[in-house]
Parts: C-alpha cells; sequence; structure tokens
C-alpha cells in the first residue's frame, strides 16, 4: 500500500510539471501556425462522415453538392448529410459537435493520463506495444457501437486517435519520405516491418542546435523505422539512439543531442510538422473507414453523433397507482414517434427505464420506435406497498446511457427510497450537462404524508418529498412539475416541445425563498416557437410585456402576446413574436418558491466544457472533471453553432438565485471558438450566459442582439477529487484499482496545512461489486491530501463493449461541500482473434452481351465461401460495399468444421463491379472484390482456371474452379484489419 500511495502521489506531482506535453499540442495552437490533435481529430471526423453521407446519398440516388476537403465545417457536413436540409431550414449542430469534442477531449487526456507511458505515444521504439494498444481500443469502439454504446465508444475512440497520430510525429515514418499512412498500425495480422534493431544506432548529435540532418543516412538509406527516446527522470537510452527532444526530455541531453519530434513548428523536426499532421490525419481517415465497414454506415454516423434530434428518454414509475401515468407516457410517446417518423426530426434513439421497489430497469435503449413502443406496452403497474420507490437508481441508469445534453422525463407518484444517491445524481448531471424533468402527480400540499383509515402512509408524496425533486431539476436545468393524474395529459405537453429541433434555453431562473421580480430576456430573428414555462404556487401571477411594450397578463388565457395554458404548477406560454424582436419582459408576483424558462427554436446555440491549464512552454488545457474550486480561476471553451456572423460580447457565470455574476475574458481561438477565463469564482451555483450580436439580418441597420443560457448548473466547491486511472478497459471478471486523492483548498489552491475527516462514496451504474473506504482523513503534516483507492469488478459474463460509469464523492463532515470524480470505463475481453475473413470463389456465372445497350437483359452472378477459420469468432455480416445488385447468404458446415457462409451476389449486367465486406463477431473486416469486363461473344468451356487473389498483407491465395463464361471475370482479395 506504501508503495502504491508513494507511486500516485509522484504521479500528481509529474503531471504538474509545466512543459510535459510530449506530442502535438492536445487542444490549442497558441503560435498561431501548428496543428493539434484537436485539429486533426475533428478534420478527419468531419470528412470521413462527409464522405459516408455522399456514399449514402449515391446510393440513393440523391444529390451530394458538398465539396470535400480539409477544411470542412460541422454545419456544413450536417447540412449537407440532411436529406432536406436546404440553406433556410432549421438545422442544430449542438449534438454532432458535442460528440466530435467528446473525442478530442478524450484525445487530449491521453496526455494527462498517460503522460509517462511510451506505448502510448510510440516512444522508445515501442511499435508492438503501441499496436497492442491501437488494437484493444478499436477492437473497444466496435464492441461498444455493436451495443449502442456509443459514448463509451466515442471517449475510447479518441484516446486511440491520439496515439495512432503520435506515431507520424514521434517516428521517422515522415523522414523516410513516407506519402501515405501505415496501414499495418491498425492491422494487426500484418508484419511490423523494418523496424530499427535494439542496437541499431538511428541519430547523431544536433549541429549547433539544428536538428534537421541528425538521423542516420545509413538508418535512411535502409528504410529503417524508429522514434524518439523520452524521460522526465534520467537522461538513460541505449547507444546511439534518437531522443523525442524538447526542453524537459533528459535523453535529449545525453549523445546523440537532440531530438525527431514534429509535435509543433517550432520542435526539434519542427519543419516537417505539416506534413506529419496531414499524415496524421489521413491516418486517422483509415483508422475512422475501418471501423465504418465493421459498424455499418448508419451506425458509424450515430458514432460520430450526427443527429438533429435528441433521444426520447423515459424513466418510469411502474408500481400500482401509476396505471394513468404510464397510460399517458405511452400516448404522448406514440404522439411524438408517429408524428416524427422518417423524417429529420425522428428521435436519434429511444431509451426506457422502468423502477420500482425492489427493482430497476433493465435499460431498453433502441433506434427502432416499434422496439421501443413495445416495451413501453409492456409496462404495467402493479405493487408498491411500501411507497418509497428506486426512482434515482432508474435514473442513474439513463443519464449514463443518454448522450451528453439530453432530456430525461421521469414520471413518478412516490418518494425515492433510493435518495442516498441525490449527490451521485447530481455529479453525472453536472457532468453529463442532460436535462431532467419530473412529472410528479398527486403531490399533497402539506410537508407530511398523511396516514390512510387502515394506518398504512398514503401513497402521495409530501411536499418535502417532492423536494429532492425539485433539487434535481434545478441542478439539471428541468422542470418539477406537479399535476394531479386527471390533468397530466396537459403537462406532457412540455415533452412534445422538447422532442422539437434545434430547441436552445434563452433565459432560465429559479427563485427560492421567492421574490416578486422583472425578468428580461432578448428575442432575436432566428429564433421560432418561442416558449415560456412559469412554474410556482396556485397564487403567483405574471405580466408578459413585449419589445414595443405591448403587455398581458396571467388572467388573460388568450391574447395579443401569449396563448397560456394551466396545468397544476405549470403554466405554459406559447409567444407570439413576430415583428418584435429585442427585449421582452416577464414581471413575477409570488412569495413562494417559482421558476420562469424561456425556450425557442434556432440554429444558433453554444456548448461549453469546463477546461483546465498545464502551464509551460508547450502549455495546454484538458477537460476538468468534477467541480471547479471556490474561489479559484476557472476556464470554458466555448463554441458557438449554427451562425457565423455571430460576434460574442460577453460570457458570464450566471447565479439564478442571486445577484452574483462573474464576467469571463474571453480570448477567440477560430472562428466559433473561444477560451473564456474566469478569476476568483465565489462560491455559489451559477449557469454559463451568453450574449452577443448578430449581424445575419440582411437589412443595414446595426445588428441586433441575441443571448442563450446553458441550463445546467455549474457549482464551486472547496474539495478536490482526482482520480488516477491507469486503464479504461477491464476484462470480464477481472478487478480494476482506481487511486483517489482528496484535498481542501483555499482560494483555489491546496491548503497543505489542512486536517479533516471526509465522507468517501463510490457508486457504478451497473451495480458491479466494488469496495472503497467510506471515509477518508487528512492528517497532519500529509501535505493537505488523503488517498484512499476504489475497486471495480465486472463480473465474467459482462459482454464485450459494456460501459459502466464509476462515480467517485467526496464529502466533507459539515456535510456541506461535495465534489466528485466521474470515469468511464469499457469492459473489454483480451483481443485473441485479429484474423480477417478469408473468401474462396466458387462460382460465377453470366449472360452478359458485349454491347452497353443490352447490359440491362443480362444478369451475372458471384458466388463466394467466407470463413473465418475453426478458431476464429465466425462471420457475423456480409455487405455489399459496391455493386448494385443483390445478395443473399446461407451457412454450412465445412469439412474441417468450421462454418462457412456462402454469398451469392447477383446483378445486372450494367453494373459489372462488386465488393463484398465480411465482418466477423469482433469486427475484423475482409472484403472481395469481384469485376465483369467483356471480352467476346463465343461461349466456350473452360475447365479450369486459377484465379490469384491478394491481400494488402501481400499474400497470395491460388484457387481453381469450373464455370461457363462469355467475360472475363478480375477477382482481387483485399483484407482490411
Amino acid at each position: 500500500m506504501a508503495a502504491r500511495q508513494t507511486f500516485m502521489v509522484l504521479v500528481v506531482v509529474v503531471l504538474c510539471l509545466p512543459g510535459l506535453i510530449n506530442s502535438f499540442q492536445p487542444l490549442f495552437s497558441f503560435d498561431g501556425n501548428s496543428t493539434t490533435h484537436r485539429d486533426i481529430t475533428q478534420r478527419a471526423v468531419l470528412r470521413k462522415t462527409a464522405e459516408v453521407c455522399r456514399d449514402i446519398a449515391t446510393s440513393e440516388g440523391r444529390d451530394f453538392s458538398l465539396t470535400i476537403g480539409n477544411s470542412l465545417s460541422a454545419e456544413e457536413v450536417q447540412r449537407a448529410c440532411s436529406s432536406t436540409g436546404t440553406s433556410t431550414s432549421l438545422l442544430s449542430t449542438v449534438m454532432f459537435q458535442t460528440s466530435i469534442a467528446n473525442i478530442y477531449f478524450s484525445n487530449a487526456k491521453v496526455d494527462v493520463v498517460y503522460a509517462l507511458s511510451e506505448e502510448h505515444h510510440f516512444d522508445d521504439e515501442t511499435f508492438q506495444g503501441g499496436r497492442d494498444i491501437l488494437t484493444a481500443g478499436v477492437s473497444a469502439v466496435k464492441a461498444s457501437v455493436k451495443l449502442e454504446n456509443f459514448v463509451a465508444g466515442r471517449w475510447t475512440l479518441g484516446r486511440v486517435c491520439h496515439t495512432l497520430q503520435d506515431f507520424y510525429s514521434h517516428s521517422n515514418w515522415v523522414e523516410l519520405g513516407k506519402t501515405t499512412p501505415y496501414s499495418a498500425l491498425i492491422r494487426p495480422d500484418q508484419p511490423l516491418e523494418n523496424l530499427a534493431g535494439p542496437s541499431t544506432p538511428t541519430c547523431r548529435n544536433c549541429t549547433g542546435g539544428n536538428c534537421a540532418n541528425n538521423l542516420l543516412p545509413e538508418l535512411l538509406q535502409q528504410g529503417l523505422l524508429t522514434s524518439g527516446y523520452f524521460n522526465i527522470f534520467s537522461s538513460a537510452k541505449p547507444a546511439g539512439k534518437c531522443s523525442h527532444g524538447g526542453l524537459f526530455d533528459l535523453t535529449s541531453k545525453q549523445d546523440p543531442v537532440g531530438g525527431i519530434s514534429k509535435d509543433d513548428v517550432r520542435s526539434s523536426h519542427g519543419s516537417l510538422h505539416h506534413k506529419a499532421a496531414d499524415l496524421a490525419a489521413n491516418a486517422t481517415m483509415e483508422l475512422l473507414e475501418d471501423i465504418r465497414v465493421a459498424v455499418g454506415d448508419k451506425n458509424f454516423l450515430r458514432l460520430m453523433g450526427l443527429s438533429q434530434s435528441s433521444v426520447l428518454c423515459f424513466v418510469i414509475d411502474t408500481t400500482g397507482s401509476m396505471s394513468d401515468d404510464i397510460a399517458e407516457a405511452k400516448r404522448v410517446s406514440f404522439d411524438i414517434i408517429d408524428s416524427k417518423r422518417g423524417t429529420q426530426q425522428e428521435p436519434s434513439a429511444y431509451i426506457l427505464v422502468p423502477f420500482n421497489d425492489p427493482g430497476f430497469g433493465p435499460l431498453v435503449m433502441t433506434t427502432d420506435a416499434d422496439v421501443f413502443k413495445a416495451n413501453i406496452n409492456k409496462l404495467s403497474a402493479s405493487g408498491g406497498g411500501d411507497i418509497p420507490e428506486l426512482c434515482l437508481s432508474g435514473l442513474q441508469l439513463a443519464l449514463t446511457a443518454a448522450p451528453p445534453s439530453s432530456e430525461i422525463f421521469v414520471f413518478t407518484d412516490a418518494p425515492a427510497k433510493d435518495h442516498h444517491l441525490k449527490s451521485t445524481i447530481t455529479a453525472l448531471i453536472e457532468s453529463t450537462k442532460s436535462v431532467v424533468t419530473f412529472m410528479l402527480t398527486d403531490v399533497l400540499a402539506s410537508r407530511r404524508r398523511r396516514s390512510s383509515s387502515q394506518g398504512m402512509m398514503s401513497r402521495a408524496m409530501s411536499q418535502s418529498d417532492a423536494q429532492l425533486y425539485r433539487d434535481l431539476a434545478r441542478a439539471s436545468g428541468g422542470q418539477a412539475i406537479e399535476v394531479t393524474k386527471s390533468d397530466l395529459s396537459l403537462a406532457t405537453s412540455v415533452i412534445e416541445d422538447s422532442s422539437a429541433s434545434a430547441v436552445v434555453t434563452v433565459f432560465q431562473v429559479v427563485r427560492n425563498p421567492g421574490t416578486p421580480h422583472n425578468f428580461t430576456f432578448t428575442v432575436d430573428g432566428s429564433m421560432r416557437n418561442v416558449t415560456a414555462y412559469i412554474t410556482g404556487a396556485s397564487s403567483l401571477t405574471f405580466s408578459l410585456t413585449s419589445s414595443t411594450g405591448v403587455s398581458q397578463s396571467s388572467s388573460q388565457p388568450s391574447g395579443p402576446l401569449a396563448s397560456i395554458t394551466t396545468a397544476g404548477n405549470l403554466r405554459r406560454l406559447s409567444l407570439t413574436t413576430d415583428n418584435q424582436t429585442a427585449s421582452w419582459e416577464i414581471s413575477v408576483n409570488s412569495n413562494d418558491p417559482y421558476s420562469v424558462k424561456v425556450t425557442a427554436q434556432s440554429s444558433v446555440n453554444f456548448i461549453y466544457n469546463l477546461v483546465e491549464p498545464h502551464e509551460g512552454a508547450h502549455g495546454d488545457f484538458s477537460l476538468k472533471e468534477g467541480r471547479p474550486l471556490s474561489g479559484g480561476n476557472a476556464s470554458l471553451l466555448v463554441s458557438v453553432t449554427g451562425s457565423n456572423t455571430v460576434k460574442i460580447t460577453e460570457v458570464t457565470l450566471f447565479d439564478s438565485s442571486g445577484p452574483t455574476e462573474v464576467n469571463g475574458s474571453l480570448k477567440a481561438l477560430s472562428i466559433g471558438d473561444f477560451l473564456v477565463t474566469f478569476s476568483e469564482v465565489p462560491a455559489g451555483d451559477f449557469v454559463v450566459r451568453l450574449r452577443g450580436e448578430d449581424s445575419s439580418s440582411t437589412s443595414r441597420s446595426t445588428p441586433r442582439s441575441f443571448q442563450r443560457q446553458a441550463s445546467t448548473q455549474i457549482k464551486t466547491s472547496s474539495l478536490l477529487v482526482t482520480a488516477q486511472v491507469n486503464n479504461t478497459s477491464i476484462e470480464p471478471g477481472s478487478s480494476i484499482s482506481i487511486p483517489f486523492t482528496v484535498a481542501t483548498t483555499t482560494n483555489g489552491v491546496v491548503n497543505d496545512s489542512a486536517t479533516g475527516t471526509f465522507t468517501v462514496r463510490a457508486n457504478n451504474d451497473r451495480d458491479y461489486t466494488s469496495t472503497s473506504p467510506s471515509t477518508v482523513t487528512i492528517a497532519a503534516g500529509s501535505g493537505g491530501k488523503a488517498n484512499g483507492t476504489v475497486t471495480l469488478t465486472p463480473p465474467a459474463s459482462a459482454a464485450s463493449g459494456t460501459d459502466v460509469t464509476l462515480t467517485i464523492e467526496a464529502e466533507n463532515a459539515a456535510a456541506t461541500d461535495i465534489n466528485y470524480a466521474v470515469l468511464r470505463f469499457s469492459v473489454t475481453p483480451k483481443v485473441t482473434d485479429v484474423t480477417r475473413p478469408v473468401c474462396q470463389v466458387v462460382s460465377t456465372s453470366t449472360n452478359c452481351f458485349t454491347s452497353s445497350l443490352l447490359c440491362s437483359s443480362s444478369q451475372w452472378k458471384f458466388i463466394v465461401n467466407l470463413t473465418d477459420g475453426i478458431n476464429g469468432t465466425g462471420i457475423e455480416s456480409v455487405t455489399i460495399r459496391q455493386g448494385n445488385g443483390t445478395l443473399n447468404t446461407s451457412t454450412v458446415a465445412g469439412a474441417g468444421g468450421e462454418n462457412i457462409t456462402v454469398a451469392t451476389y447477383s446483378a445486372s449486367c450494367c453494373s459489372q463491379n462488386v465488393q463484398l465486406a465480411a465482418v466477423d463477431k469482433v469486427g475484423n473486416v475482409g472484403t472481395c472484390e469481384g469485376q465483369a469486363r467483356a471480352l467476346v461473344t463465343t461461349i466456350r468451356p473452360v475447365t479450369t482456371a486459377a484465379v490469384n487473389t491478394t491481400s494488402s498483407g501481400g499474400h497470395t491465395l491460388s484457387i481453381s474452379h469450373c464455370f461457363w463464361i462469355s467475360v472475363v471475370v478480375s477477382l482481387i482479395w483485399k483484407q482490411k484489419g
């Protein structure tokens, strides 16, 4: 234990050293001329996504007008990929850009979590170790997608991309004159060739600080592959070997001095930086293509997050009194499904989590609306005699399964039995930025539940029971809607509103305790269907005033500015904003707690992420987990979506319950991207508010103001919780240990003289076996920190690709302050099958005519046997990658006991090319190509023919078969891993 704790403290110290990053810059380039991991990843994702959409459009006979290049934007790609997209249609790229951000933030995290791992960066000539990381990672991505765990797939994909991209910066692949990616890195059944041996010298000293020619000429002449050594603790390295280079690389101070890194334009081989970055982008595209073929085009686009619509997510109490609620959930979900099926507004996925007591789940997540309908139809209300139910356990499943920034609706009429999970749910809400709205039926007016005539407690919730749900709704930016069961159908319009495309939050505030107040919000020209929601006591009154001075009171259900409907504590205002842009006002009169929320449909929105700096010569930022520190500085990466004509003038941390506002300092990074820094953020609960000007108006008037607000609260903490994760993959049946540290801070800095005991809670959404200390104690002389370890053990039966989210929380002794770390893992067995499916031609037959005018009247057939070997996992799918024919498959047993998939392809002679892709059960891909060329018109028999087929790995197969032909069929066997 002592050794483990020493190592943990050492890692913390190492990660804080300036200038440690030894790769392409993770997120930002402050020299203005270097390419970062973020740039490379975005470029590859956007290009490959566009290519997939182009291919789909071609197969469907649709036009695809986008020119695919290196400077695509997310909006351009999403609009081109939309089958109904036009320059004027409403489009939201929030989900797409959020998904891309998840990938590049995970990419950047490798330089923090795996800073000293040579294999993760292809340092120290660890080519086999680096490829093993790629192999395991790609397998995990494919397994996650197979289970539709796209969020987990993105996080794993980002880490894989980092390691792959670093190869081109850290090796001498570019210096060897290579202009295409090294495909063997992602094809583990191919050999890694021409590697410099352990004792082969590779470099000579740089001269006068110039390292342009420090690679040995004989190394380059022989085409040997090497990479630089890197160490921040020791200068030792094998004799004659190259170093990575840079200020903190001690090996570069020993002969041969200097380095070969191409991380940025200032690196030792900085003149080759852009060539390395271009190759890294092309290699990333090659990796994405491999994943695309393995998972299919539709799932690939879902992995990239390409969707204009959100998920439809319900968490439903199924106990005896919930029959009416379940019926209403069915009605509203069926209405949404039936009205949006086949359109761009159809939900991107459907999630259903039932709960009661003593159980919750299982979670149903599907893209098939009929599957969702069938499962919600199965729900029935029964049991629940002891009143409290496992509501938060069900919500936990939904939060970890749904994509970030989803909206989740919870239906219940009972208090939460698992209220101890409140802080875990809050942490997941803050981490995922998802919005949770509670549909609460039959909440009592009193603080306590009443007893029935039989002495049993009433089923209905008391006000104190409902407060838990109100707190969670507020933290997420959702609402706690309290209605009678008979009025529930009037309140579920909120669900239909949220299912519309491109919904943005314009303004939101919660006042508890309530006080009368006037609230202003800005309506801009990009907004449609502006809707306001006000919740509060029945005595609450309000008035609405437009930018032109017209007013309407709450006593007017239908007036000049809005139509108002009331259900329980909810007032819904559908605003008429035609030609009334600029500032509007809602005046609320109530001394009881209330909330106000204004939404609209608009393409203009923003996404944000908390980031933390790593200072020094190669300083950069990485994604920050947990809450920002009270009194310290905080940084946000803000990206504006949907407009290139918006000018951001203000980004503020706004305390919606009080007068506190903290203005940020803006630094423009690129079009629409800003780094926002806040100094000395006080303790409190904040939301991010963005204001600016939009000059998109065709008139010559001054730019119009606009505002947007994030839904999720940002709460500060004086506690710091950090976890050290050495591996994000767990084998089924094995355990992983996660060391963590708890510290107290003052004004954002660790208080090294502090002492105290802290409650620790570790929860995972899969209910896997886990151990953790119940408390940790900061002792005197410990530097203000306490250490602990959490273990997590998935069962041996856990399916490959299963994701698990672990939340580690620390709470002070007064129970007034909490912080947390949210960690994501994938359950992935060791990769044992790296062999791609093998193709054997059985026969070809055709009656094709040589004339193109007659081709439509002729058919040709192509039959192949596909196998995965005796020890393979088996063929799972065969698809047509190229060709306009039909494909049928069947399975037979081979002579050696192996399963053989027989694929029969038939096509018109007008379509004379075919490419079939065979994917085995772990995602290895093999492709088989056939090409028909007319040669003669006379049919004559050929008894045998030897057809040579080659793979990209250089293997040759000789296959004999008999056939009668009037064309020569040229067969090329290509394999892709």
